[in-house]
């Protein structure tokens, strides 16, 4: 049989017909194509059924963003509504309902600069509202329930899951994931996770299972497993899914390109087999029995200050009305679960599981998993995939000897020094890592020194690597003790070396730690240093600036005003422990945003 993908999740907007004017309109192409089911598309469409009786006059629209996945059913429960006349406070709802990419709305909300055109957005994870939550700076969203939930699981065709043992053998998922990349006969790909909550929640369970071995090197080994994962990875969970070997003899069976297991969700593998018409599941389901995490599709209301009374409402109305038997009926059908609901075997059965996976809500749904796992994995997935270049800036100023709440016998530079040592194991040997510190009267009329060169680290645990060197430099750190904060004078030499070595085709960046403003009355002032930082960046060699503000007495806004002039952003941690999670959320924000520039 030929390539199959999930059911096309078109659809066609409609002009607004309510008075009030959005901020802003969604750049996105009006129309996303998901692939092509037995030959015959099926779109979500708008306005396609009339409303019931004189509906129409007195309907209140709603716009709703839902992820590709969700969206058919989505529509179909929207069209009933329509066809019904369902009410909302005494009006009809004229729900119109377009399919998104996830990553792609979540990138236009993180931005908070204006209201997008709907206002209600349905994506297939709960990660994507916590980035934009996490932002500080994202238009607002507010919860109002889940509509569904499918677990994410390892999805083989035949041959590779008989080869795995399927349907007997059981693994977590570090041993599942090592038992698929540890034979030439089993070829694993995955969406990238940069883009997808199934990919980024399978890569995260990934780690967290290896961590739980206790095993030495774990994370060099989750690296070079995200390493491989890079090298048969696709954008989306549909272009995936289009990588599947579906004919296991021939020409498609022996193609490098094609892969024989994906992580993928249990509701896709449904679709999937769905669209082969033969009642024989052409994928097997491993379901890890350290847990499968959850796509849990919340349903948010999308700046709603923004949105009148009867919007409000009649969103709320319809998130009740997906909820009802008859909406619920029509998600299951189409392979989701309901939270709160038994398994349904024959929905299992159908996308390829069958026992004694542990497939089942009892003890096999995992935790969320918490944030901080989820921007770790993040943040070293961008490491892995495009090697890093990173040169450390740290304060050593008098005032880094701060003890630290609730850590009495720590100073603010001995959690610093111990959080760097945790980062630099989260990279690898590929990557380039260099340090700098810095404070008025650390070196002559210099208030900075560079420590280590920025080189590659070289492989872990040997001696005379860069990364030992590091280690041992970041032990050395020590305060100056009538030092105060060179900042600026510091920031602009350590970019302009970074300028003048910059290395293609790798992420370059700065990552500065202080937790003190500019105390150098000497040094060039904020505005001159923004104008020059302004004038030195180069689209073609960007080297955005992370910059890291530890404590309360040190300046956020000042740290990102200087950050964003090179197309960086700022941070502020209360406790200097926090570092190691933000350098990777940060490395994860700012290099796709300058991925995305450079493309």
């Amino acid at each position: 049989m030929g390539r199959h993908s999930l059911p096309d999740a078109d659809a066609t907007e409609g002009g607004r017909s309510r008075p009030r004017v959005r901020r802003r309109t969604i750049a996105i192409a009006t129309s996303l194509v998901l692939g092509v089911v037995a030959g015959a598309g099926a779109a979500v469409q708008s306005g396609l059924l009339s409303f019931a009786g004189s509906c129409e006059d007195s309907a209140v629209r709603i716009d709703l963003a839902a992820s590709p996945d969700i969206a058919p059913a989505v529509q179909e429960v929207a069209d009933r509504a329509r066809e019904e006349g369902v009410r909302s406070d005494g009006q009809c709802m004229d729900v119109r309902v377009v399919a998104r990419e996830n990553h792609e709305v979540a990138e236009l909300l993180a931005t908070g600069s204006n209201s997008p055109d709907y206002e209600v957005w349905l994506p297939d994870s709960d990660i994507w509202a916590e980035r934009i939550r996490g932002t500080g700076d994202g238009v607002p969203l507010t919860p109002a329930g889940n509509v569904a939930e499918t677990p994410v699981a390892l999805a083989t065709v035949p041959s590779a899951g008989a080869e795995l043992g399927w349907p007997r053998s059981t693994y977590t998922w570090a041993d599942l994931t090592t038992a698929a990349t540890a034979t030439d006969g089993v070829r694993l790909g995955s969406a990238d996770p940069a883009h997808s909550a199934t990919g980024l929640l399978a890569l995260t369970s990934v780690s967290r299972s290896a961590l739980r071995t206790g095993a030495p090197d774990t994370d060099t080994a989750v690296a070079a497993t995200a390493k491989l994962l890079s090298q048969r990875v696709s954008d989306t969970d549909t272009e995936v899914v289009s990588t599947l070997a579906r004919a296991e003899t021939g020409e498609a069976a022996g193609d490098p390109a094609r892969n024989q297991a994906v992580y993928l969700s249990e509701q896709a593998a449904f679709a999937y087999n769905a669209a082969a018409g033969d009642g024989i599941p052409d994928l097997r389901l491993f379901y890890p029995e350290d847990g499968s995490p959850m796509l849990d599709y919340p349903y948010e209301l999308v700046d709603e200050t923004d949105l009148s009374t009867d919007e409000s409402r009649a969103a709320t109305r319809f998130m009740a009305l997906l909820t009802e038997p008859q909406s619920r009926a029509v998600l299951t059908r189409r392979g989701f679960r309901m939270p709160d609901r038994p398994v349904d075997g024959a929905l299992v059965r159908a996308a390829g599981g069958l026992a004694p996976q542990p497939f089942t809500a009892e003890g096999a749904a995992a935790e969320p998993p918490p944030r901080d796992a989820i921007q770790q994995t993040l943040g070293m997935w961008t490491i892995t995939v495009r090697s890093a270049r990173l040169t450390m800036v740290v304060d050593v100023s008098g005032s880094m000897q701060t003890p630290v709440p609730g850590r009495a016998t720590q100073t603010r530079l001995d959690v610093t020094r111990a959080s760097l040592q945790k980062a630099l194991d989260q990279f690898t040997p590929e990557d380039e890592i260099g340090l700098w510190e810095f404070a008025t009267g650390l070196d002559g009329p210099n208030d900075y020194r560079e420590v280590v060169p920025t080189d590659p680290l070289g492989p872990a645990d040997r001696p005379g690597t860069q990364r030992a060197r590091l280690s041992k430099a970041f032990d050395d750190l020590a305060p100056v003790p009538n030092g105060a904060t060179g900042l600026y004078d510091t920031t602009l030499a350590v970019y302009k070396k970074a300028q003048d070595t910059y290395v293609k085709d790798k992420f370059n960046a700065l990552v500065v730690l202080t937790d003190g403003s500019n105390q150098d009355r000497f040094s060039i002032s904020r505005s001159n240093l923004i104008t020059e930082l302004n004038q030195l960046s180069n689209p073609n060699t960007p080297v955005p600036l992370i910059a890291i503000a530890i404590g309360p007495e040190a300046d956020l806004q000042e740290v990102d005003e200087i950050a964003r002039a090179t197309g960086g952003v700022g941070y502020q941690v209360s406790d200097p422990v926090e570092i190691t999670s933000v350098i990777l959320e940060a490395i994860m924000t700012v290099g796709q945003k300058s991925r995305t520039t450079e493309s």
